[in-house]
């Protein structure tokens, strides 16, 4: 598959010719079910005549069926575009089918979207991850030149690392969440997966930039990057070693072997450590939960989306929301519900904003004195389709992503090698607030010294 970098040079004939080819490609690819659109069998949704660009269907795009993969949005039909989408329009890219997701984007797996599982194209019977496994799946199966999907925990960095690819988390208010459902306001981030560390350089830098209808974006300079990427930059790297020592066994070996081979070419590694990874977890899961509570609210069958039987206004609120949303949603709001709750909100929530400011502290710390954090995606490779089903231990996976976002990091998962089942292990890197050229710039490096 023709890269980014390349398909932005084409001309409107080739790029004609490129959209006909892929569109050929996601119809013979249909048991991937990387596109909602493979799953249900509808039409490719296509908007605009520009370069394609695959869109999690968590991102409004005017006139798209736009659901979250979720039963209680059956029938809505989004009435604007989002930022992110008028900012691919204006730069010559179009948006190209919706991908497939976790429910409301909560998961690891997407096995919870009301649609069916999507596939890991590496190994069918495992998953692509979470929650923008559609996204990653289908930049991984070349069936999309590259994708735009959604960061709360993890959800870009661990299905790109499941599924081979690069994913890019940037600060938090780098890039507007105009447009965004909400899962969890405070931790969502809208970032690219690409095939490689340059192309999501260079549509991180056509979806970045402050927006005035975003009242948490980013009010500083902005600088494009893809045009400074330097591979040769010589860079201070903590590893964090309780978090690589704990992970699994193969793991720990591929991320050993990539430290190894960025000290050989120049950069300087020092050792860090960072708090237990359970305080994280527990801090994490009280937010989103509670925000996660509050945002999907919205949802009741009264003003948009799909409408349950009832009797009366009781009725209909309960019906809606229990038939409309999953499992694992429910779980979610029930969560967040309690911790808000009357004589509980002091005990978790203001706690978990404290351990919150806490965490963050933690990582600006080693960031003083580095110029990145090298730690792992997951602890361990792309999991069997089922093997997450306990929730408790579903939760437990994200352990080494979502600490990123409480603290509102940017943030690359880069491919750095496969198992003996060819299963793909990434490596992550984090940068400070706002220096995403270095968080790239390092991408870059360890992609290049990785590939040889």
């Amino acid at each position: 598959m023709i890269s980014l970098k390349e398909a932005l040079k084409l001309s409107a004939d080739e790029i004609s010719a490129l959209r006909a080819e892929l569109k050929d490609k996601i119809l013979k690819t249909k048991e991937l079910g990387a596109y909602v659109e493979q799953l249900t069998g509808e039409a490719l949704n296509i908007s605009g005549e520009g370069v394609p660009i695959a869109i999690k269907d968590n991102i409004q795009v005017k006139d798209w069926s736009v659901t979250s993969a979720s039963k209680i949005l059956q029938g809505y039909v989004a009435p604007y575009d989002a930022t992110v989408i008028k900012k691919l329009r204006e730069r010559g890219l179009a948006p190209f089918g919706r991908t497939n997701m976790d429910e409301f984007a909560m998961g690891s797996t997407t096995e919870s979207s009301f649609y069916g599982k999507t596939l890991n194209p590496t190994d069918h019977s495992r998953v692509p991850g979470g929650s923008s496994g559609g996204s990653a799946a289908a930049v991984a199966a070349n069936i999309a030149v590259a994708a735009l999907g959604s960061d709360t925990g993890g959800s870009i960095r661990q299905p790109a690392a499941f599924c081979g690819c690069v994913g890019f988390k940037p600060s938090y208010g780098r890039v507007s969440r105009y447009g965004l459902a909400a899962y969890s306001s405070s931790l969502d981030q809208i970032g690219p997966i690409t095939r490689s560390v340059e192309d999501a350089a260079i549509l991180y830098d056509i979806i970045a930039g402050r927006d005035e209808m975003d009242s948490t974006s980013y009010a500083g300079a902005y600088e494009s990057t893809a045009d400074k990427l330097n591979a040769d930059r010589k860079l201070k790297i903590a590893v964090i070693k309780n978090y690589v020592d704990e992970a699994s066994q193969q793991v720990k070996e591929a991320l050993n072997s990539a430290i190894e081979k960025l000290k050989s070419f120049g950069h300087e590694i020092v050792y860090r450590d960072l708090c237990s990874s359970k305080y994280d977890i527990a801090t994490y899961y009280i937010i989103a939960t509670a925000e996660a509570s509050a945002n999907l609210s919205r949802y009741d069958g009264v003003r948009y989306g799909n409408r349950a039987k009832a009797l009366n206004l009781k009725e209909l609120y309960a019906n809606t929301r229990g038939e409309g949303f999953g499992d694992e949603v429910k779980r979610r709001m029930l969560l967040g519900t309690f911790v808000l709750s009357s004589g509980y909100y002091d005990a978790y929530y203001i706690k978990a904003q404290k351990a919150r400011a806490f965490i963050k502290s933690e990582y600006e710390e080693i960031l003083k004195d580095a110029d990145l954090i090298f730690m792992p995606i997951a602890p361990g490779v792309a999991y069997k389709f089922g093997e997450l089903s306990d929730p408790l231990r579903a939760y437990l996976s994200d352990i080494y992503t979502i600490g990123v976002n409480l603290a509102g990091l940017p943030a690359i998962s880069v491919p750095v090698a496969k198992n003996k089942e060819a299963l793909n292990i990434s490596a992550q890197l984090i940068g400070r607030a706002y220096d995403e050229q270095t968080v790239l710039d390092g991408g870059l490096s360890l992609e290049k010294i990785v590939k040889g």
